[in-house]
């Protein structure tokens, strides 16, 4: 249930919120990997991949969503969290078999603009993102999806983006900040959100653990 939301101009802003099991371990954002110099991100400790990778001197952002279609076969199955480092790395979507990936959304930005990068298992769109604000879900740049209608209007204009930390979490369809108690005990929340800008002149990166206690 991941949610990115995106806002071109000068600069571009990006917010990245990432919705995971609470028990999956992560590490919040640092270089963490030497075939990628200077790219920042957290690392998924399961997989060892990211779900949004910056490389300042770079000025470009790359964000990862789970998608919807059929799934890789298990038998040749790969983590997608390494697309993210591949793709800001070389500025572009990693030329590799798309059908060794589950399906995924994968924002591209930087301060030009953002494109979104959409596999679903048999095929690959590609789209760049309109001028404005744009939210993408799990089910990619989907105007009617409630998170979107629900949330939209709240990132329009001059609005703080900031104000959607205070969201209480919820299991409500529309939420950004979600907390989902299932039946066998587990837990599925927002662990983190991320918001950057990207500008010619630089990139700021805030990173904000919700799993902190002031988050609880």
């Amino acid at each position: 249930m991941c949610t990115v939301i995106v806002r071109t101009g000068r600069p571009l802003t990006l917010m990245g919120i990432r919705d995971e099991f609470a028990d999956r371990p992560w590490e919040g954002p640092a270089e963490h990997w030497p075939g990628h110099p200077g790219v920042v991100g957290g690392r998924d400790l399961k997989a060892g991949g990211t779900w949004l990778a910056v490389d300042p001197a770079a000025r470009r952002a790359a964000a990862l969503l789970n998608g919807r279609g059929t799934p890789a076969p298990e038998t040749r199955k790969v983590s997608r969290g390494d697309l993210p480092l591949r793709a800001v790395t070389s500025g572009e979507l990693p030329d590799t078999d798309l059908t060794r990936y589950d399906p995924f959304h994968l924002v591209l930005a930087d301060p030009a603009g953002a494109r979104l990068f959409s596999w679903d298992g048999h095929g690959l769109e590609t789209t760049d993102l309109p001028g404005g604000t744009s939210v993408i879900v799990n089910t990619g740049l989907d105007p009617d999806h409630e998170r979107v209608t629900a949330n939209l209007p709240r990132f329009a204009g001059d609005a703080d983006w900031r104000e959607a930390l205070r969201d209480p979490p919820s299991d409500a369809p529309e939420a950004l900040i979600v907390r989902h108690e299932l039946p066998d005990g587990r837990v599925f929340a927002t662990l983190s959100v991320t918001l950057l800008t990207l500008a010619p002149d630089g990139v700021t990166y805030e990173f904000t653990d919700m799993t902190a206690d002031q988050h609880r």
